[in-house]
């Protein structure tokens, strides 16, 4: 069952943060782009937004993102990929996955991942479209938390 994302208090937040964001199925990462963009602007980030053709190409522009100064405290991707008729968006969804992961493991950037490998229109419509299951605004919630999780373990060594 779809959980309702639920409004949190976004608390003040420093630091840069950057989203990667899909031109592909652009009606529905348009959607959770803003959605993000305006929870992480509400708790005064710094937002750069970076667009890339699809969700293959995310990857390679987070990992750029980590090498630049000052690194985000956290990079949000966001893309929609929807099953077709062949196993071509099973096969992009896990190499984006794939991706995203290393990338946050070798960086130690906080990179949440929002790209969604959905069934047909009516799941994006409901996490991209509807304001209570906006996957974009549970991404920046995410990214403001492991911000701050990344924080803490840099101003608190053991």
């Amino acid at each position: 069952m779809l959980k309702p994302v639920k409004r949190t208090k976004a608390g003040k937040a420093g630091g840069d943060f950057a989203i990667v964001a899909s031109h592909y199925n652009a009606r529905y990462v348009d959607s959770m782009l803003l959605a993000a963009q305006v929870e992480l602007k509400r708790a005064g980030a710094k937002v750069q937004v970076v667009r890339v053709p699809g969700a293959y190409e995310i990857p390679v522009v987070a990992a750029k993102l980590t090498t630049i100064h000052p690194r985000p405290a956290a990079i949000i991707c966001l893309g929609v990929i929807l099953r077709g008729e062949t196993t071509h968006a099973a096969h992009i969804g896990e190499a984006v996955s794939r991706a995203l992961m290393e990338i946050q493991v070798t960086s130690g950037v906080p990179v949440i991942h929002e790209v969604l490998l959905l069934e047909n229109e009516l799941q994006a419509k409901e996490r991209c479209l509807d304001p209570k299951h906006n996957r974009g605004l549970e991404s920046a919630q995410t990214a403001l938390k492991m911000a701050r999780v990344m924080n803490g373990l840099e101003s608190k060594p053991f």
